[in-house]
């Protein structure tokens, strides 16, 4: 796409700081990191989002993520690390290419909060939801 701003990237047409590359997926350092080593992984084929992503363009991410993930852990020995992947405008996403960051989280004030708001649910409600997602497989 001409437009997308991480299709430019994987062309060439905008610089970034490759950290990984192989023929299906690309991955470079975030331009407003929330820590130390925070890296973008993006398809090499556009896809919006992830209901837009093909199956075989998903494996090939996913296959390349544990790689980008342990250099990251060796480089800067990490506490953990949040992959965070958001899909639509509600979701926050504010760049139409699919991209998954891996953020490595250092302690408890590193920037990033992922704050949970879980509530309980009844289990014939669960079964509903359950059966609703499924019907559409």
């Amino acid at each position: 796409m001409s437009e997308c701003l991480f299709c430019k990237i994987i062309n060439g047409d905008i610089p970034s700081t490759k950290v990984y590359e192989d023929e299906h997926v690309y991955a470079f350092m975030d331009i407003m990191p929330l820590t130390k080593g925070h890296t973008l992984l993006i398809p090499k084929t556009h896809c919006q989002d992830l209901f837009a992503m093909p199956e075989d363009v998903a494996a090939n991410l996913y296959k390349a993520a544990p790689k980008v993930a342990n250099a990251i852990k060796l480089a800067f020995n990490p506490a953990g690390m949040n992959t965070i992947n958001n899909n639509g405008a509600a979701a926050g996403q504010t760049v139409f290419h699919y991209h998954l960051h891996l953020i490595p989280r250092y302690d408890d004030t590193d920037g990033l909060d992922v704050g949970w708001h879980t509530k309980k649910l009844e289990m014939d409600e669960m079964a509903a939801i359950a059966d609703a997602i499924k019907s559409h497989i």
